[in-house]
């Protein structure tokens, strides 16, 4: 078989918990309290959060992978989980100084991140945050408000 032109997608699933505060001083604390509502509270609200991310390449015909699992993961967990895990969006990661960090924001905040990753292309970033919601980016990070 000739592995070296296929092409093919690896998704690859990481957990870490976080919190956060949906607030922007772009609203008044009312308005706040009604567009983010209980994800507004003052002293801030947690999550598990199920991160998915999807890389794609061609296989490599030494060793029939298009990554490595364990560059992969090296590479999210010093890009990503090291710096979100068991941390405050709001206070701990400089992008949301200046950014509501709601899940939207979060897939591209990460995508961003995670694009740099030198053996494969990045397909896209699904995040669940609860049970009921999920979120997904796959696209450019140009004309995004993060």
């Amino acid at each position: 078989m000739k592995n070296d032109l296929l092409h093919v997608e690896l998704g690859r699933r990481y957990k870490f918990a976080a919190s956060h505060r949906l607030h922007t001083p772009r609203l008044s604390e009312e308005e706040n309290y009604r567009v983010f509502g209980k994800c507004n509270n003052p002293h801030g609200h947690g999550h598990n959060y199920v991160l998915e991310i999807s890389v794609s390449g061609k296989i490599d015909p030494a060793t029939g992978m298009i990554a490595n699992l364990a560059d992969l993961d090296a590479f999210v967990e010093r890009h990503v989980l090291e710096e979100f895990d068991h941390h405050s969006l709001n206070d701990d990661v400089t992008a949301f100084h200046d950014a509501v960090p709601t899940t939207e924001n979060l897939c591209i905040e990460i995508f961003r991140r995670l694009q740099k990753f030198p053996h494969a292309k990045l397909e896209r970033v699904r995040i669940q945050e609860t049970g009921n919601n999920s979120f997904e980016y796959a696209g450019s990070t140009e004309g995004n408000h993060l």
